[in-house]
C-alpha cells in the first residue's frame, strides 16, 4: 500500500493551496482526498473537499466554521478519474469558491 501526502501551492498570493492524500493498493486509488484550503489571519481553513470517505466518491462544500454546506455525490468510472476532475474543478473555480467562502464569514 503507498500513501502519498502534499501541498499544491495556488496563485501566486501563498494563501490558496490544495492539499492531497491519496493510497493506493497494486498501484490503483483505493482512498483519495483533494481540498482546497484558503489561509485568513494565519490559519488554513478547508473550503471545498472531494474525498471518498463514506464509501462512495463526492464533494464537501463548506462554510467558514467547517460545516458542511453541500454534499454532492460523483458518479465516475474510477477513483483515478475522480480525482483529475477534483483536481481541475478546484483549480479552475478557485477564485469563486474562496468569494463565496469569505462572504459567509462576512455575512455571521
Amino acid at each position: 500500500m503507498g500513501d502519498k501526502s502534499f501541498f499544491k501551492p495556488i496563485g501566486e498570493g501563498g494563501d490558496r493551496r490544495l492539499r492531497f492524500r491519496i493510497r493506493t493498493r497494486l498501484g490503483r486509488i483505493v482512498e483519495f482526498l483533494v481540498q482546497l484550503e484558503v489561509q485568513i489571519a494565519g490559519t488554513w481553513l478547508p473550503v471545498v473537499r472531494y474525498d471518498n470517505a463514506h464509501g462512495f466518491a463526492h464533494r464537501d462544500v463548506l462554510d467558514s466554521r467547517g460545516r458542511l454546506v453541500e454534499k454532492k455525490p460523483l458518479k465516475l468510472a474510477t477513483l483515478g478519474q475522480v480525482l483529475e476532475f477534483a483536481e481541475q474543478d478546484l483549480l479552475d473555480r478557485v477564485d469563486w469558491y474562496i468569494e463565496r467562502f469569505v462572504k459567509g464569514r462576512k455575512s455571521r
